[in-house]
C-alpha cells in the first residue's frame, strides 16, 4: 500500500478547520483506516470540531474489541464522535453550533468500505475518476430534483451550506458505500476546499499525469491555490495494490 496525506491552509483563511488522518497499519479490528474532516463554526469550533472527531473515531475503533464488520465499527465509532462533539458544543458557549463533515475508508484486499457525512468526498481513480460518495449539501438536494445543474451548482452561492454533519445533532445519518477496487486504481478523500476549486478532470487529469501519489498530492494543493484558494484544503491519496511506502 502506498500513501500520501497533505492539508493546506489555502490562500484566504487563517485557521486550517481541515483535519486528516492515516493509517496503513490495523487500527483496532480495521486493516487500516484513512478519514477527512471538515469543521464549522465559530473562531476555533470548527478545528475543534474536525480535530476532536477524528480523534474520537480513532479511540473507540481502537476500543471496540467485539466487533468485526467494518460498516459496522465505523458506524459504532461516528455516533459516539457525534454524541461526544454534540454534548460538547451544548455545554461551552465558545463550540456552540460546531460540526464537522467526514468521509472515513478502509481496505481489504478489493473491497473499500467508505462512511460519509457531509460534503468532503471519496473518489476512485483509474482511466476516469468517478466520485463514490455522495453529497450532503443544499446544492446536491437541488441538482437531484432537477433545479439546477451540476455546472450551475459549483457557482451556487449556497454552494457551501451542507444538510448533515458530525456533531450537530443528537443523532447523526451515516451513508455507506462498498466498492472493489483493481490493483492500479487509487483512493481520494478530499475536502471541499479542493472540488470547489477544480473540476473532476483536472483533479483527474494531475493524478495520472503525476510521477507518483506524493507529487499528485501536492499539484492539486498547488492548483487549488492558484485558483483562488479560498478555503482549506485537505488530500488523501492511496494506491491500495502499490506496494510498500516510499
Amino acid at each position: 500500500m502506498k500513501l500520501f496525506s497533505i492539508t493546506d491552509v489555502g490562500k484566504r483563511r487563517e485557521l486550517n478547520e481541515d483535519y486528516l488522518y492515516t493509517s496503513d497499519k490495523p487500527v483496532g479490528n480495521l486493516p487500516n483506516l484513512f478519514m477527512v474532516a471538515d469543521g464549522m463554526g465559530g473562531h476555533n469550533a470548527g478545528d475543534f470540531a474536525s480535530k476532536h472527531t477524528i480523534e474520537k473515531v480513532v479511540e473507540v475503533i481502537e476500543g471496540l474489541k467485539d466487533e468485526y464488520d467494518p460498516e459496522n465499527i465505523m458506524q459504532r465509532a461516528i455516533d459516539e464522535a457525534n454524541s461526544y462533539i454534540y454534548k460538547l458544543s451544548k455545554g461551552d458557549g465558545a463550540l456552540k453550533g460546531m460540526g464537522t463533515t467526514l468521509v472515513a475508508a478502509t481496505c481489504q484486499g478489493n473491497t473499500v468500505i467508505a462512511a460519509n457525512v457531509g460534503d468532503s468526498r471519496m473518489y476512485v481513480v483509474n482511466d476516469f475518476i468517478t466520485q463514490i460518495t455522495t453529497d450532503h449539501s443544499l446544492v446536491e438536494e437541488m441538482i437531484n430534483l432537477g433545479g439546477i445543474d451540476r455546472e450551475t451548482a459549483r457557482t451556487h452561492p449556497d454552494k457551501n451550506i451542507i444538510t448533515r454533519a458530525v456533531g450537530v445533532k443528537e443523532y447523526v445519518i451515516v451513508d455507506f458505500f462498498e466498492v472493489h477496487i483493481g490493483d492500479r486504481e487509487k483512493l481520494l478523500l478530499c475536502t471541499d476546499g479542493l472540488t470547489n476549486m477544480l473540476k473532476d478532470e483536472e483533479i483527474h487529469r494531475i493524478i495520472i499525469n503525476s510521477a507518483d501519489i506524493s507529487e499528485a498530492g501536492r499539484r492539486l494543493i498547488a492548483a487549488a491555490n492558484e485558483k483562488g484558494g479560498r478555503d482549506n484544503i485537505a488530500v488523501v491519496l492511496v494506491e491500495p495494490h502499490g506496494g510498500q511506502n516510499d
